[in-house]
């Protein structure tokens, strides 16, 4: 599979909330450089430590993708509804690197200042 393919499929699946885990690597690293930076290792603890964010997710739109070999851009745009307040959307950058079909490492770039406190 290619590296479009593998990134339009995750989100495809995130989008209608379901299978999407399975495009991620068991190994994946994943880092957020909202501050303070966080980075993990492993699918487990992101699917732990993300948990929260997908739980309010409503809708997921792709604004922009761009691919080169086996890492991608994808410009996305996130609309969120917490347990308590109103929905607010969230612009994310989000940069891939795709490897044996799945996705390896996953950084991403958001303002926080429209989450809630």
């Amino acid at each position: 599979m290619t590296t479009k393919t593998i990134i339009e499929g995750y989100f495809d699946c995130l989008k209608q909330k379901e299978g999407w885990e399975a495009f991620l690597s068991d190994d994946l690293i994943f880092t957020n450089f909202a501050s303070p930076v966080k980075q993990l290792t492993g699918k487990a603890a992101y699917l732990e430590s993300t948990r929260r964010f997908f739980s309010m997710v409503t809708s997921v739109e792709v604004n922009d993708l761009l691919i080169d070999g086996e890492k991608a851009c994808a410009l996305t745009c996130y609309e969120l509804q917490p347990p308590r307040g109103n929905a607010f959307k969230s612009d994310v950058a989000e940069i891939f690197t795709v490897k044996n079909d799945k996705i390896e490492t996953l950084t991403i770039y958001f303002d926080t200042s429209p989450f809630p406190k």
